[in-house]
């Protein structure tokens, strides 16, 4: 079974909330919504459908999603009208434009979700409403990548295919009863993605191994590194950003063996994942190890 990890939005408690950083927003806040857009919405895609010169229709191309904007309409209720400072401050900073996108998780018919996004636009008219200290205002989240994912991480880790020992003999030849010996590692992991788009993974390859190499059985994807491990050495493979970085100091894509397919490629789709842990032949060692971590992404 995947273990769990890394839970943003730990703030959130109930359908209609947002945390977007460290702010929350929403039910049982001073920050009440009134809309929501773009959340349930399929994002922008690019068919990149080509036209039939000679006949109708066109030749359909591959759907490819583009950035999701979110859009939240809300109002600001002070408990005190001595609070309505404070809490313009806190949106402010909260709302106030970065490079790096932040996690934004929000609750709506009982599923939580999480996005990265950063604010592009924030409206606050300062009309009767906000001289009386409830004014009116909306945020504008721009999210690069439009999946919407479980907010709970998950991971497996297993090790080399372990070689069977084979028939006990003895001096005199076999003894009998017979004894067949322990059933070796299988090495293979099983990953689930409940949701219903493909989710990309991060693989992480410890050593002491050598090519290491993760097959996924049902595609025949795979990812394989002409490289040596040492027992204190991580290659991580982020599927999303396309790298394989080596103890996070050093590109090691030019190690990519001619049999592995391009890391934005080997996808988790809707459905189960089973996957393969493989080295070269004949350099198995028991500390080697593969762990996979993943999110399973919805549209």
């Amino acid at each position: 079974m995947p273990q769990l990890l890394n839970t943003p939005g730990d703030q959130v408690t109930q359908d209609g909330q947002i945390q977007y950083g460290g702010l929350l927003m929403g039910e049982t806040t001073e920050y009440v919504g009134e809309q929501l857009t773009g959340w349930d919405d399929l994002p922008d895609m690019d068919t990149a459908t080509v036209l039939r010169p000679t006949q109708h229709g066109g030749w359909p191309g591959h759907l490819l999603a583009g950035t999701r904007t979110l859009q939240w309409d809300f109002m600001i209720l002070p408990d005190s009208q001595e609070r309505f400072p404070a809490l313009l401050a806190e949106l402010r900073r909260a709302t106030a434009p970065t490079q790096r996108e932040q996690d934004l998780v929000v609750q709506l018919a009982g599923a939580r979700r999480l996005m990265r996004g950063r604010v592009t636009r924030r409206a606050l008219p300062a009309d009767r409403r906000y001289t009386r200290g409830e004014p009116y205002g909306s945020v504008v989240w721009e999210c690069s990548d439009p999946r919407r994912y479980e907010t709970q991480e998950n991971r497996v880790t297993c090790g080399l295919p372990a070689p069977e020992p084979g028939l006990d003999w003895t001096d005199g030849g076999l003894d009998y009863p017979l004894e067949w010996g322990v059933t070796g590692s299988t090495g293979t992991l099983v990953a689930p993605n409940l949701g219903e788009a493909p989710a990309h993974p991060i693989v992480e390859f410890r050593g002491p191994v050598v090519r290491p190499s993760l097959l996924q059985l049902h595609t025949g994807r795979r990812l394989e590194y002409d490289i040596t491990l040492t027992a204190s050495d991580v290659l991580r493979v982020d599927c999303a950003d396309g790298t394989a970085v080596l103890n996070s100091t050093a590109s090691r894509l030019y190690a990519v063996t001619a049999r592995s397919v391009p890391e934005q490629t080997f996808t988790f789709d809707p459905g189960v994942s089973v996957l393969a842990f493989r080295a070269a032949p004949g350099t198995y060692d028991p500390l080697a190890s593969v762990t996979v971590r993943w999110r399973s992404a919805f549209w």
